[in-house]
């Protein structure tokens, strides 16, 4: 009878275990490989819809790489949007406030409960002066071909950072639908450590399935 009862405890540490390794293997893979996830907003129409699921590539942030240009990503909401009164155009880069306490770190940027993420297309790459000017996008004084846009599709200012260069170590992001988009034209540029993956492919709906135009 004793022997029974050991034999049981050892089975049910073991299947423990057993779970333990496998929910750490399985936040490792989310955290630096890849991660499933859905779209939320209507920021990125017609290219993306709310509710298509996408696979993120998480191992670019993982080697601290930067994206390309027309790259999709997915970072780090900003903490606020900045007005034109408090923008700093010598500086223009995102603002986050930071979470305090290895509890909640693990809480926000690991398990990312109660952690709000963009899904934006890559602009303006580091050193880069990027101008919204009469509809268009100017990248170094050369209007930006974007074929992944509607025809007739008019970029506006939209917000106080549409005449900048981008800082060092960050990039510059829009969503293709420009009239309906909270990007980088409204907060700043996004610091390579705020960004949390690359959209590498669509699985669903099922009839779109494969990688998304770049």
């Amino acid at each position: 009878m004793e022997e029974n009862k050991k034999n049981s405890i050892k089975e049910i540490l073991e299947w423990i275990y057993c779970i333990i390794i496998a929910v750490v293997l399985a936040l490792l893979v989310r955290y630096y490989v890849g991660t499933p996830t859905i779209v939320q907003q209507t920021s990125m129409k017609p290219t993306l819809m709310p509710n298509q699921r996408l696979i993120l590539n998480r191992v670019s942030r993982t080697l601290k790489q930067m994206p390309s240009r027309g790259d999709i990503i997915t970072f780090e909401e900003p903490s606020a949007g900045v007005s034109t009164i408090i923008a700093n155009l010598d500086n223009p880069v995102a603002i986050y406030e930071e979470k305090e306490g290895i509890f909640n770190k693990f809480i926000y940027y690991v398990l990312e409960i109660g952690k709000k993420s963009y899904i934006k297309r890559v602009i303006g790459l580091p050193g880069e002066h990027v101008k919204i000017e009469n509809g268009k996008v100017y990248i170094n004084n050369q209007e930006l071909p974007e074929d992944y846009l509607p025809e007739g599709t008019v970029t506006n200012e939209a917000g106080p950072y549409s005449d900048i260069i981008v800082p060092e170590g960050c990039v510059f992001a829009m969503g293709d639908n420009r009239g309906g988009s909270t990007d980088c034209r409204r907060f700043g540029c996004i610091p390579l450590e705020k960004i949390e993956g690359k959209v590498v492919i669509r699985f669903w709906p099922l009839n779109l399935f494969g990688k998304v135009s770049k």
